[in-house]
């Protein structure tokens, strides 16, 4: 029975998660990216902390499974919020000793 409780919570989890992103529109994605990076911060260690308490052998290979899925999702934002600040940051000026 515990079991079914949760992939329930993953299967709403993602559900919900792919609604969310999916509402956002694209002028507001770059702004909201360090809030969704603190947010999957804290996915990791809640995913962390599930992985220390996994008593059976499914659960734990799930549970190390949510580990690694929200790394590279927390390790991705980053790399993507900065990626997309480089873009905003506009064309770099010559330093003063270029001119002469």
């Amino acid at each position: 029975m515990e079991s079914i409780n949760i992939l329930t919570f993953f299967v709403l989890a993602v559900f919900v998660g792919f609604e969310v992103v999916a509402k956002v529109s694209s002028t507001l994605h770059t702004p909201l990216m360090s809030g969704a990076n603190a947010i999957h911060g804290i996915i990791l260690v809640g995913a962390i902390i599930v992985a220390g308490h996994a008593e059976t052998a499914g659960l734990l290979i799930l549970a190390l499974l949510a580990v690694l899925m929200a790394t590279v999702n927390l390790v991705g934002g980053f790399v993507v919020t900065d990626r997309m600040l480089e873009m905003f940051s506009g064309a770099k000026k010559p330093s003063e000793g270029a001119k002469k």
